[in-house]
C-alpha cells in the first residue's frame, strides 16, 4: 500500500492486454501504425475538433517538446512557481527551447489568478530590449497542489494571454483527474477556453508509459517542427504502436475517466477521514486524487510505525496520492493508523 505517488501504481491490466494484442505481426514504424491512427481519430472525437499529436513516454518530454514549438529561445514562459516545468524537470524546458526563460508566479493553491497574470504581463513588456518577453502561458491541470482550474478560470487566463499574443500550454499529467472532478467537456477545458497545446498524460492514470502532445487547430501547423524535435529528443520510438495501444485501451469506453473518478473518490474519502483526526488539517482543496495534509509529529510517527510512507511537500504539508487501484480499505487503514 503506497500513497507516495500515482506513479507507484501498476499498469492497468486492460492496457497491458492491449500491448500484448499489439504484439502480433508487422506494423509501420515511428507512429505511422494503424493503432496510432485510431487513437488520433478517437481523440478528435473526444475533443470535438481536428488535432495533431505525437506520443512520448514521459511527462517531462511532453512538456519540454510542447514548449519548444511555442516559445523561442529568447522569450519566456509564464508559469506558477510550483509548476512541474519549473520545479521538477531539471531544466528540460529551457534545454529543449534553446534557452527560453521560465518566469514563476505566485498564487494560492498553485493556481494563478487574473490579477497576478495581469501584473506579470505589465512587468515583462514586449518592447523593452533588456527584458525577456513572455511568449507562452503554461497552466497545470491538476495543479501541483492537487487543485483544478475550472473552465471559467482557464478561459479568463488564456484570454488575457492570447490578447497579448502569448500561446497557451496546459500540463495535463493529471488532466483526466481534473476532468473527472469538474465533470465538464474536454473541449471546454482546453481549446474552446483558449488552450493551444495539451500535454496529455496517461501514465499516472493507469498506463505503463504513455504520454501525448496534442496540438489543437490554432497551432497544428507546428506539427512538422514538433516531429523534428521529437526525433532529436529520442522520443520518436520505432515501435510506437505499443505506446498507442496503451492510449487506445485507456480511452476505450471512457475508461480513462472511470479510473480517474475512482482515484478522485478515494482521495475524497481520505480527505474526509483525515479531517476527523485530531491535529490534522488540509493544506489545499481536494479537487482530484491528491490530498495535502498538515500532520502533527504524533500522526507522522503512527503512519511510519504502520509502514505507510508519505511524502513531505515543499510547503511543509504531506502529500498523499490515490490511484486507479486504491481500495477503500487501504484508505480506511491509513486513517485508522493516523488516529492511533
Amino acid at each position: 500500500m503506497s500513497f507516495l505517488s500515482d506513479t507507484t501504481a501498476p499498469a492497468h491490466p486492460a492496457l497491458l492486454d492491449a500491448m500484448a494484442r499489439a504484439n502480433a505481426g508487422a506494423e509501420a514504424s515511428y507512429g505511422n501504425d494503424a493503432i496510432s491512427a485510431r487513437v488520433k481519430a478517437r481523440l478528435r472525437e473526444i475533443f470535438s475538433t481536428d488535432l495533431e499529436l505525437v506520443f512520448t513516454v514521459s511527462g517531462t518530454a511532453s512538456n519540454a517538446l510542447a514548449l519548444s514549438v511555442l516559445c523561442p529561445g529568447d522569450s519566456a514562459v509564464l508559469c506558477h512557481d510550483e509548476a512541474h516545468i519549473h520545479r521538477d524537470e531539471r531544466g528540460a524546458p529551457e534545454f529543449f527551447t534553446g534557452g527560453a526563460k521560465l518566469i514563476p508566479l505566485k498564487g494560492d493553491h498553485a493556481r494563478l489568478d487574473a490579477e497576478t497574470l495581469a501584473a506579470a504581463l505589465e512587468e515583462w513588456p514586449d518592447d523593452f530590449v533588456h527584458t525577456t518577453p513572455p511568449a507562452v502561458l503554461s497552466l497545470s491541470n491538476l495543479t501541483e497542489s492537487g487543485t483544478a482550474y475550472d473552465v471559467e478560470r482557464v478561459s479568463t487566463l488564456a484570454g488575457m494571454a492570447r490578447a497579448r499574443g502569448l500561446a497557451v500550454h496546459m500540463d495535463g499529467a493529471r488532466f483526466a483527474n481534473a476532468l473527472a472532478g469538474l465533470k465538464c467537456d474536454p473541449a471546454d477545458l482546453t481549446w474552446r477556453a483558449g488552450v493551444d497545446v495539451l500535454s496529455l498524460g496517461a501514465t499516472k492514470g493507469g498506463a505503463l508509459a504513455a504520454e501525448a502532445v496534442i496540438l489543437f487547430p490554432s497551432v497544428m501547423d507546428r506539427l512538422g517542427a514538433l516531429k523534428v524535435r521529437q526525433k532529436r529528443a529520442g522520443h520518436m520510438l520505432p515501435k510506437m504502436r505499443y505506446v498507442a495501444a496503451q492510449f487506445e485501451a485507456w480511452l476505450e469506453n471512457g475508461r480513462w475517466l472511470e479510473l480517474a473518478a475512482h482515484a478522485n473518490a478515494m482521495a475524497a474519502r481520505l480527505a474526509k477521514g483525515l479531517a476527523g483526526v485530531e491535529g490534522v488539517t488540509l493544506a489545499h482543496p481536494v479537487d482530484g486524487n491528491e490530498v495535502f495534509a498538515n500532520l502533527p509529529q504524533t500522526v507522522q510517527d503512527r503512519l511510519e510505525a504502520a509502514g505507510i510512507g508519505v511524502y513531505q511537500w515543499t510547503d511543509g504539508s504531506f502529500r498523499l496520492v490515490t490511484n486507479w487501484q486504491t481500495r477503500a480499505e487501504d484508505v480506511d487503514h491509513l486513517v485508522n493508523a493516523a488516529r492511533g
